[in-house]
């Protein structure tokens, strides 16, 4: 019984597929069901399930599975305490949303990677709720709140919101002075699944949040689609102050009704690692809590 043996059925065990495994491993699908088979004979049990539609787990495997996974956590662990900075490896697939990666981490990768050049980072960009363990991420990066889950998270601050539109659009509609006024307003609605029902504008009332009902002619589903479709005139939006400022300074955007913003939104590490978290994975961790350290407002 190897380390590697062990670590493959784990990723099997966890995706439920040998071909998602063998490509979040970088091996191929035929060494992954070799090592998991000969796992299986030494033990001399099944362990997975096969289907041509799905793969799951045996009770055998069921048992196996927590104790197969402290082990290739100690083993990561044991073998990081004797790597120094210039020779930690390992591959780290980490998710978060593509204003923040574009704005803020991508800029100062080149500093993480010149300081660990055998660390590897596959990052992904999108604005939907990724599937942290199936999808096989060991960091993701979430603007908003969380959902119930078994996953750790770290809460790294919130972001502070604004209202703005274009001086386009200010122009044809003129300017929102009072909640009031917004009955007279277009909302661009941003949705991550197209379908729902549209959110009105969300203010503060004393201690409580409360939206007041827009009309909306225009739904995206990227913050991207959403910054563009406010500078293309087609409504108000309500977005992190922190990716707006850009367009402020260069004439593309307006404040508006600046005393009755939204909710802060929270910004959250999440990884799936529990208190073992392997060390290439705690440098990566360390340097986006730092680079995003004083970023909100």
């Amino acid at each position: 019984m190897t380390i590697d043996g062990l670590r493959m059925f784990v990723k099997v065990a966890e995706l439920g597929s040998f071909t998602r495994a063998a490509e979040q491993l970088g091996l191929s699908k035929a060494r992954v069901s070799t090592a998991v088979q000969g796992l299986e004979s030494e033990l001399g049990t099944r362990l997975l399930q096969r289907s041509t539609r799905a793969v799951r787990l045996t009770a055998s495997g069921e048992e196996l599975l927590a104790r197969a996974r402290q082990l290739v956590l100690d083993a990561e662990g044991l073998a990081a305490m004797f790597q120094t900075p210039s020779t930690l490896r390992g591959r780290v697939r980490v998710d978060m949303p593509q204003s923040l990666a574009r704005s803020l981490l991508i800029p100062r990768l080149p500093e993480l990677l010149d300081g660990h050049p055998h660390l590897e980072v596959q990052l992904s960009t999108t604005d939907r709720r990724v599937d942290v363990i199936r999808e096989g991420f060991d960091l993701v990066l979430r603007v908003g709140k969380l959902d119930p889950s078994g996953l750790v998270a770290r809460r790294l601050g919130e972001l502070q919101m604004m209202n703005c539109a274009s001086p386009g659009y200010l122009k044809r509609y003129g300017t929102p002075r009072s909640l009031e006024d917004l009955d007279r307003h277009l909302l661009v609605h941003y949705a991550s699944r197209f379908g729902t029902d549209a959110p009105g504008f969300e203010y503060r009332d004393g201690r409580v949040y409360r939206e007041r009902p827009m009309r909306s002619v225009v739904t995206v589903n990227s913050t991207d689609s959403y910054h563009a479709a406010c500078v293309a005139g087609l409504g108000i939006i309500q977005a992190p102050r922190a990716g707006m400022l850009a367009g402020l300074a260069a004439g593309d955007l307006v404040e508006v009704l600046p005393q009755h913003t939204c909710e802060p939104l929270p910004v959250s590490l999440v990884h799936p690692h529990g208190r073992n978290v392997p060390r290439h994975v705690r440098v990566v961790m360390s340097w986006i809590t730092e680079v995003l350290r004083g970023r909100y407002g």
